[in-house]
């Protein structure tokens, strides 16, 4: 008999699950009357934070970047101010910004999300400077990852996920004016 995985979040903690955001954990057990579910083994019963009829089961013992802690406070605001330096992801070409863009989301890493959103925002910038709107492909990835990135971090900063991008904005255009005084 395997040795029993002692769960690495506790219940009512709040956990990032790549394909749902933030979500609370509701419970650790061993679903009942579900197909697919190996009864052996306990799964963490995950609330999605901004979805609420959804409820996920993932096991307590899957090792993959599925599920991880969320940074905290510490770490987002280090993040933010870290923001100026960070460079936009390397379109190379057209045909391979999509696949960029989805391989910058599964990353489920804040860092890689916010040089997506500089891509998607440089990008919108040069569109409307050729008087042109982002087209569906990028509005679809900027809303997607603005969703994640603005959601993980609305918990630690401890305000609405609808007050983040404000925030940041507040937070990093001190330290781009400063920054290009100095340039």
């Amino acid at each position: 008999m395997p040795a029993e995985t002692v769960p690495a979040f506790q219940i009512n903690e709040y956990i990032f699950h790549g394909g749902s955001g933030v979500c609370v954990v509701e419970d650790i057990c061993v679903p009942e009357n579900m197909r697919r579910i190996n009864a052996t083994r306990k799964y963490y019963c995950l609330k999605p934070l901004y979805d609420k009829n959804s409820v996920i089961y993932t096991p307590v013992d899957n090792t993959g970047s599925m599920v991880r802690k969320l940074l905290s406070r510490e770490e987002a605001l280090e993040l933010i101010r870290r923001i100026p330096g960070i460079e936009a992801l390397p379109v190379e070409n057209e045909k391979g910004r999509e696949e960029l863009y989805r391989t910058a989301l599964r990353t489920n890493n804040c860092y890689e999300w916010i040089r997506m959103i500089k891509t998607l925002h440089l990008r919108g910038e040069a569109r409307r400077a050729e008087h042109k709107n982002l087209n569906q492909v990028d509005e679809k990835y900027l809303h997607l990852v603005e969703e994640l990135l603005y959601g993980e971090l609305s918990i630690p900063l401890g305000i609405p996920r609808e007050q983040v991008r404000e925030y940041i904005t507040e937070q990093v255009s001190p330290l781009v004016r400063a920054e290009s005084r100095y340039s």
